[in-house]
């Protein structure tokens, strides 16, 4: 293995971390043009549609989101130990999950469909455009959850740059099919199905050509490999944990919204608001708990605590002074934020009222994104779910004490809170993660 691959620099922290960084600003831009192409037509119908129709996707994808977390570690470490047979046998594995998954979904779409409609009913116009939507896009699902594992591979073996050319010609592809087949061939919400559709099978065939060092060799078909019985049990476990793990995370974000509508339509409006703020604390946070994620794997797979150590720590230092940025940014630009956001007065100052939360967001989060990073380079994830109850606890017993007393502002707390006991229990659970490593 060569020095570049064993030395841990600033340098090369930078180079995983900030096309990830990139590539995640271009996510929200998509939802905007999707949303602003219906909006020509002139009908509110359509634009609920797409959005309710999206929502639904992500929200049966989003099961799947352990598949990129579990790919990221585990190849990781088989490159660190310098298995690259290894590596790419665990894409291939990650890629017949997706399609056995991607095919069932095709297969029983009219159950998901009904049982979505079901939790989330909508008027018979808005539900009859998003089914035309969803039964467009549903054949995408093999695709879309292939590039979990794709982009999981990709991060492994740093090569983020990859993962942002594949975000900007997915964006970018599906920005250009959406104003011809919408505004231009007049196709409507199914156009902007379409585009998606399209989008997601040249990415996922994009994907697939920068990831070609793992079909370079015979191992991506060593069968008796791929279906190793402890391979596969590993996986299980480690992409088991992470799906609980996600489950908890998703399921306290959710009973912050559920909360919030019981504090006011006003506050409400102004708690979305600044949820958007988090929103961005989340994408910036992620490429250095991804670039964690990658240099701790390595360091795990070649048994080197040194390695483990420096990575984290050179991780953590970047991550911590882009927190103190984004604060300081948020304070700065905050209230010109939210006055572009929304246009009546009481959600403007309600808004400020509540900003400190948003300002103290990201370096109150900061401990937890980077631990969140090492554990999943670490693959460990059974102490990454046990963290995980421990800190969802603690928020419970936040809501019933600080929503009750302090209303909002005690609900922005608890929240704060989740986030605190998320990077603690984590952090106790480190120099045990660091002793097993190697010497």
């Amino acid at each position: 293995m060569s020095s570049a691959d064993t030395d841990i620099t600033h340098a090369r922290v930078l180079r995983i971390a900030l096309p990830i960084v990139l590539s995640n600003a271009t996510v929200p831009i998509l939802g905007a043009v999707d949303t602003g192409v219906v909006g020509q037509m002139g009908q509110a119908a359509p634009i609920g549609a797409v959005g309710i129709g999206a929502a639904i996707l992500a929200a049966v994808y989003w099961i799947f989101g352990f598949l990129r977390m579990g790919t990221t570690g585990m190849a990781a470490q088989a490159r660190g130990a310098g298995d690259w047979g290894e590596t790419g046998a665990l894409l291939m594995r990650g890629l017949l999950l997706a399609f056995t998954a991607g095919a069932l979904f095709i297969i029983a779409q009219a159950a998901v469909f009904w049982g979505a409609f079901a939790l989330a009913p909508a008027s018979p116009e808005v539900e009859t455009l998003a089914r035309g939507y969803l039964e467009v896009r549903i054949w995408g699902a093999p695709a879309t959850i292939a590039l979990y594992a794709v982009t999981g591979w990709l991060i492994a073996v740093e090569r983020t740059r990859g993962v942002f050319l594949l975000q900007v010609w997915m964006n970018g592809l599906n920005i250009v099919l959406d104003l011809w087949f919408v505004l231009g061939l007049g196709w409507g919400v199914e156009g902007v199905a379409l585009a998606t559709l399209i989008a997601e099978w040249t990415g996922l065939a994009l994907g697939l050509y920068l990831c070609r060092d793992a079909f370079a060799g015979d191992q991506w078909r060593n069968w008796a490999r791929v279906f190793d019985a402890a391979r596969l049990r590993r996986m299980v476990q480690v992409n088991g944990d992470i799906m609980v793990r996600s489950v908890l995370l998703t399921g306290s974000f959710t009973t912050f919204l559920f909360i919030s509508s019981g504090v006011g339509d006003v506050n409400l409006a102004a708690n979305q608001i600044l949820l958007q703020f988090l929103s961005v604390t989340a994408f910036a946070l992620d490429g250095f708990a991804f670039a964690a994620e990658a240099l701790v794997g390595g360091a795990v797979g070649a048994r080197a605590r040194a390695r483990l150590r420096r990575a984290a720590v050179i991780a953590a230092q970047w991550s911590t002074g882009g927190a103190v940025l984004m604060g300081a940014g948020f304070a700065l630009a905050g209230p010109a934020v939210i006055d572009l956001m929304a246009t009546a007065p009481e959600v403007r100052d309600a808004g400020r009222v509540y900003l400190l939360w948003a300002v103290l967001a990201p370096v109150l989060s900061v401990a937890s994104y980077m631990f969140d990073g090492i554990y999943i380079g670490a693959t460990w994830t059974r102490e990454m779910r046990r963290a995980m109850v421990q800190a969802v606890g603690v928020y419970v017993l936040a809501l019933l004490v600080l929503v009750p007393a302090f209303g909002n502002h005690g609900l922005w707390a608890s929240l704060m809170v989740l986030n605190i006991a998320r990077g603690v229990t984590l952090g106790l659970r480190y120099p045990r993660l660091e002793a097993q490593v190697g010497t």
